[in-house]
């Protein structure tokens, strides 16, 4: 096993009508690679790692919101040594009244899937903050020695890359990333015409490791704002041309004061004012108009 992975060919394995369900000659890779002697899966979905593990031998427990388990709110059965996560990839494909019937859950177990479907998730920062408590939830089960292997990707909407590696947590020891090719995918045979736009043809696997019972170590990533004028690394054209470029139209030498004013490097320079008129005069990327405001251009001169 190297650190891509293809596999054209998806198998027999899990039910193929299951959207969204990955191909099991990875999940024979990662337990022959790993030597694996347990595995378990909590989202089984089509049941594909149920099936791998049924031909190879190897035992586990395997679950889903089709077979009555709400990971959000149902204590997890058992202390498994190795598990593998498949979540859906936030709203790109709904599950619960889609690939199933809510219906027949209700009527089964008692509880509406819907509510705590993640791929039913409000938004993005929703489905994040979901995937995180079942990724923590989840490895905090795991037997020390364990490992968590996680099947994510990546998806566009409206200009925007939406990444769960980039925002799932990381806990335990990260061992591993692995690029997983995709095939058949929809965007194959589609003409974009945003000529920016790049389809994406692969997953992650990502291997974190549980090396302490008590004690683990976590990576989560944080999102906050950040006003311009609270940094001090930017030097004076880039602080001048950030404002202008957040105003849209010429300002005023009087206004354009304003703006900057507050920013860290006035508060380090008692003659700030004069820096940006010098500033301005300097670069040929500002230039003024006929009533004296002053505009930024696209030049990209020094």
């Amino acid at each position: 096993m190297k650190s891509v992975v293809s596999y054209p060919d998806r198998g027999k394995y899990g039910n193929n009508r299951y959207r969204g369900n990955c191909s099991g000659w990875l999940i024979k890779d990662l337990i022959d690679q790993y030597n694996i002697k347990g595995l378990s899966d909590y989202m089984v979905g089509s049941g594909t790692t149920e099936d791998v593990c049924n031909e190879t031998g190897v035992p586990g427990t395997f679950l889903d919101l089709n077979r009555g388990f709400d990971m959000m709110t149902m204590d997890i059965p058992e202390r498994p040594q190795n598990l593998f996560w498949h979540p859906p990839y936030g709203g790109m494909i709904i599950y619960s009244d889609q690939m199933y019937k809510a219906q027949d859950i209700i009527n089964q177990y008692g509880f509406d899937p819907r509510v705590n479907d993640l791929s039913r998730a409000r938004n993005w920062d929703d489905f994040v903050k979901k995937m995180n408590y079942c990724m923590l939830k989840q490895f905090s089960s795991l037997e020390k020695g364990g490992r968590m292997f996680v099947l994510m990707g990546d998806w566009k909407q409206k200009g925007r890359l939406y990444s769960m590696l980039c925002d799932i947590a990381k806990p335990g020891t990260l061992e591993q990333i692995l690029v997983k090719m995709e095939h058949n995918c929809k965007s194959d045979s589609r003409n974009y015409a945003n000529t920016n736009f790049v389809p994406i043809c692969h997953e992650y696997v990502m291997v974190v490791r549980k090396d302490a019972a008590t004690i683990i170590p976590i990576s989560m990533a944080k999102k906050y704002s950040l006003d311009m004028r609270d940094v001090s690394t930017p030097i004076w054209r880039d602080v001048i041309a950030a404002f202008m470029e957040d105003e849209g139209k010429p300002l005023p030498l009087q206004e354009l004061y304003q703006r900057i004013e507050g920013h860290k490097r006035c508060a380090s320079n008692s003659h700030w004012k004069e820096k940006v008129r010098q500033t301005l005069q300097r670069y040929d990327l500002f230039s003024q108009t006929q009533d004296g405001s002053w505009k930024i251009g696209c030049s990209h001169h020094g």
